[in-house]
């Protein structure tokens, strides 16, 4: 199993606690960046939103790609997965820098494809603002040329949402063939999008049982279109303590969002974006990406066991989110990264 971690390019993950102590700086992301691969992780997804979803669109954000490209030089081991959504970027453009950054982090970024979901955001930016399924046709051609473009010159195309006329894209990637690519999405639109053209897939919380029918799902998606396997990956959000009461008292601190709240209007809107399986509760949302479901809260021997669950259905790895965030990452690190990885030594 690989553990990774949202940056918290937002200033943390709770949307009931102003100030979780984890400023959206350049020190703090990068301070935690370098910590994070003496402590074990092996992915830092860096998400992609121009105002903050978490703490009201007047809070601080990091911008996602200029803070990869400062990372993917202060960093050595760890997978740069940055978020990226179609109707923000031209995609031969986007190809172009990511081409770069992947130099400069001798072949560690990744993409995290989103289809945006968020309308203020993109009317306060100048961005048309697309319906779901439009924005998943957008993205099946934005795909299409950054995969190309990546690969080979002289590439042309002509679709409905971009043109590109003899392309040139010099250096082309360290990664070979291209950078790995990894898409979210529970509408049947968006599964075979991912399953056609993605490398992986990764999914909010929900518990063992969900992502097994997720992850068979996709594998039978893939097998009816004689593509390799994909990588599987998995929204936590953690609390390790040595007793189930000190996990039930965190629970009650961190899930008590109210109407009225910065981020309720942002959850208004996230439920009529999108198009999701199941039903989202106030709870649910209060610490981002339904991550509470997955169930790595409580005593580091039961998380290791709800671990080993994940693992057994395909489950690669988890993207955590924990509050106040080095702290926390630390600690889980000590009790789930470092005793697993004695264990393998020792086998």
């Amino acid at each position: 199993m690989k553990y990774g971690y949202w940056l918290p390019v937002f200033g943390g993950w709770l949307r009931n606690v102003a100030d979780e102590q984890m400023s959206p700086t350049w020190d703090y992301v990068k301070n935690l960046a370098i910590k994070s691969e003496d402590w074990g992780y092996d992915v830092s997804l860096i998400a992609e939103l121009n105002l903050n979803d978490i703490k009201g669109v007047q809070g601080h954000s990091l911008d996602a790609w200029s803070t990869a490209a400062a990372l993917a030089a202060v960093t050595k081991r760890i997978e740069l997965m940055v978020a990226v959504r179609p109707t923000f970027h031209n995609p031969a453009l986007l190809a172009k820098q990511a081409a770069n950054i992947d130099h400069i982090s001798n072949g560690r970024i990744t993409l995290n494809v989103v289809s945006s979901w968020w309308k203020d955001e993109a009317e306060k930016y100048g961005v048309h603002f697309e319906q779901h399924d439009d924005r998943y046709a957008r993205t099946a051609e934005w795909l299409t040329v950054l995969d190309n473009v990546w690969k080979r010159d002289g590439y042309n195309f002509d679709g409905k949402y971009y043109k590109v006329k003899d392309n040139v894209l010099q250096p082309k990637p360290v990664s070979a063939p291209r950078p790995f690519i990894y898409a979210g999405g529970e509408s049947d639109t968006a599964k075979d999008l991912i399953s056609s053209t993605c490398d992986g897939y990764v999914m909010h919380g929900d518990s063992v049982e969900v992502i097994a029918r997720r992850i068979n799902d996709m594998k039978e998606r893939r097998a009816r279109k004689n593509l390799p396997p994909m990588k599987f990956g998995v929204a936590a959000y953690s609390i390790i303590r040595n007793s189930e009461q000190e996990v039930k008292k965190e629970l009650q601190r961190i899930t008590n969002v109210q109407e009225g709240s910065a981020g309720y209007h942002n959850y208004q809107q996230w439920i009529s974006g999108t198009q999701l399986e199941q039903r989202v509760s106030l709870e649910d949302y209060s610490v981002s990406n339904r991550g509470l479901r997955t169930g790595l809260t409580g005593t580091p021997g039961k998380v290791q066991d709800t671990i080993g669950e994940f693992e057994r259905i395909g489950v690669d790895f988890f993207l955590l989110q924990c509050s106040p965030q080095l702290e926390e990452m630390e600690r889980f690190s000590e009790a789930i990264i470092q005793p697993s990885f004695a264990d393998a030594v020792t086998i």
